[in-house]
């Protein structure tokens, strides 16, 4: 399949710059992908889809501080995002400056965190914060919340604590699995009382879920990879609701993405533990695990694209992602829900 197959046009006003007032206040588009029907609905409606005996799947990771800037010795100005903490001083990470460092080189960030560079993978650089504290202390006190950039704005206080699931656990991750920022705490009372089985799985999302498609055919594309753990509670979970008819539902791609990647790596059957994924999902993917998505809207012709389209069928996707367009649905991280039942 080529990149184009996934394009739309898709308009600026409609990419949300804000969160709304309240977690669960957006609004959801239903996709029966078996039928390949529409229903607008709101998120609180959420319940209203699911019944006793189903499991909903989140993200527990948790957003660090990841963005930082800093000075070279030359004096010029440079940003660091880290892609991924490798160790209690290490990282992976993007770097954006007039001249890229070179191996051995080094430089301050915040003008107290001594830095040096390492080496290079690919598009990243392996970099050792040469300080007392360890990375995640440095980000926590130097760090900046990294917006996604189609938000460019100042980071606000709203926003650090937005850009964050009220369940988020585990630190590691550089952007927000936003389909679950919709939820409250009432949302999760609620589906507890209803009979639906919550448990975890964590996915720590790297910056190349920004990544544009730049091959024509997606066949040439090379995913980014990302560091998931499935608990074998969730395996057990999953596997008890299914045998009593119960449907599995992953809150974001994530989510998806992780159950699949476990799936993967035990030939088809989930299987707990941790794993390092570069997991690729587009039309024509065997999914094992999830029955239903609940996601964001998304970009045209990104990665996310290609797997809603191979879970819920690409002209039902093209189909709706219309009607959202139509119905001023707002996209991308702090916009509207979109609940997919699976096509096949």
């Amino acid at each position: 399949m080529k990149t184009q197959d996934f394009n739309f046009s898709l308009p600026p006003g409609l990419i949300a710059q804000f969160p709304i007032t309240k977690r669960a206040g957006s609004r959801m588009l239903f996709l029966d992908g078996k039928k390949g029907t529409l229903q607008d609905a709101m998120f609180v409606d959420l319940p209203k889809y699911m019944q006793s005996g189903d499991v909903i799947i989140f993200n527990d990771t948790r957003v660090i501080k990841a963005r930082l800037f800093g000075e070279k010795e030359s004096g010029g100005k440079l940003e660091v995002m880290v892609e991924r903490i490798l160790d209690e001083h290490c990282v992976l990470a993007m770097i954006r400056a007039s001249h890229p460092p070179k191996d051995g080189s080094t430089f301050k960030l915040s003008e107290v965190i001594p830095v040096t560079v390492l080496g290079r993978e690919n598009d990243f650089y392996i970099l050792r914060f040469d300080h007392k504290n360890t990375v995640i202390e440095l980000l926590d006190h130097y760090g900046n919340l990294p917006l996604p950039p189609y938000i460019p704005r100042e980071v606000t206080q709203e926003d650090e604590v937005r850009y964050q699931t009220i369940y988020a656990k585990e630190k590691g991750a550089v952007a927000a699995p936003t389909a679950g920022v919709h939820f409250d705490e009432a949302m999760l009372l609620k589906l507890r009382e209803m009979g639906i089985i919550i448990a975890y799985v964590t996915l720590h999302v790297g910056a190349g879920t920004f990544q544009p498609v730049k091959v024509d055919n997606i066949n040439d594309h090379k995913m980014h990879r990302e560091i998931y753990y499935v608990p074998e509670k969730t395996v057990e979970d999953i596997r008890l609701a299914k045998s009593l008819g119960g449907r599995v539902l992953a809150v974001g791609t994530t989510s998806l993405r992780a159950l699949e990647a476990a799936a993967k790596a035990g030939n088809g059957k989930l299987i707990p533990g941790y794993g390092d994924t570069d997991i690729f999902i587009t039309p024509g993917y065997r999914l094992n695990v999830v029955d239903r998505l609940l996601t964001n809207f998304h970009f045209p012709c990104s990665t996310l694209m290609m797997l809603v389209s191979a879970f819920g069928g690409s002209e039902n996707i093209c189909q709706a992602y219309q009607h959202a367009i139509d119905k001023s649905y707002r996209f991308l991280s702090y916009g509207d829900a979109m609940l997919i039942e699976k096509q096949i």
